[in-house]
């Protein structure tokens, strides 16, 4: 169809136009990512030697943490669509509320608020751990939600079934987390870029079940080709996203770094 063509033109542009006017490098292109959605506070960032990630902790832990629970899922099972069962809906509401009240704490550090004393000293390792987390309830929701609306052959099982499957999942997010900490250029350099990699990957699949449900193609395909297409408009669409946000937060503060400026940090 000739409108195809209009689209795979149009996410070309997007893609060529956004890499040229982006900062140069692959750490770069992922700061401009992380712009897009992030403070990039330095103080609240890990570093590699003086360069803060393209991510704050929080937000490096809770995408890294969202595209392991994807991979995780998919490894298990490919095209499961059950979401985790009740009971385990206990330990990931936990990690919800720990999400919650970290980020507030930390918020009311940031900017003190009279009447609202601190709970404790806020670090950027609860940050690294509440946001990693917080993604793994995000895989765990959204990739099931994928499945049901994506394929017309799915497998009714979660990936995520038990207290085994979560035990494995949470023990790879520790290691994974560990290794954060160590600071150790050679871990953080690719999973910086991974953690970047991760907002585009949950933009995709979001705008992509909504691309699919807009056109009524619910439950029609069948392969990874015929999802395809899908795919790209819903990177399209991440990517545009992700540009608008660039151009309007560096059109406000007139430079690729974080807020502290702003914040007199």
């Amino acid at each position: 169809m000739p409108w195809k063509w209009g689209v795979y033109l149009a996410v070309g542009l997007l893609c060529v136009g956004w890499l040229f006017d982006t900062p140069a490098g692959l750490l770069g292109k992922a700061d401009a990512v992380g712009y897009a959605v992030c403070h990039r506070i330095e103080v609240r960032s890990f570093h590699i030697g003086d360069r803060p990630l393209p991510l704050c902790a929080r937000c490096t832990g809770m995408f890294l943490g969202a595209v392991l629970g994807l991979v995780f899922q998919t490894l298990v099972g490919p095209r499961r669509m059950g979401l985790p069962p009740w009971k385990l809906w206990i330990p990931l509401s936990f990690f919800v509320l720990a999400f919650a009240v970290d980020g507030i704490n930390s918020f009311l550090h940031l900017i003190p608020m009279s009447g609202l004393p601190l709970l404790y000293e806020p670090n950027n390792t609860l940050r690294l751990f509440t946001g990693t987390a917080m993604g793994l309830v995000i895989a765990a929701a959204l990739l099931p939600v994928f499945n049901q609306t994506i394929w017309a052959g799915w497998d009714a099982r979660p990936a995520i079934g038990d207290f085994r499957s979560l035990g494995v999942l949470l023990a790879s997010a520790v290691l994974m987390d560990s290794l954060i900490l160590t600071e150790n250029p050679l871990v953080l350099y690719p999973l910086a870029v991974i953690s970047a990699a991760g907002v585009l990957i949950l933009l995709t699949l979001i705008y992509t079940m909504l691309w699919v449900m807009l056109v009524r193609l619910e439950n029609q395909i069948l392969s990874l080709r015929d999802l395809s297409f899908p795919l790209l408009i819903g990177f399209g669409v991440a990517l545009a996203q992700i540009a608008v946000s660039d151009v309007a937060r560096y059109g406000l503060t007139g430079t690729w770094d974080g807020f502290q400026k702003l914040l007199g940090l």
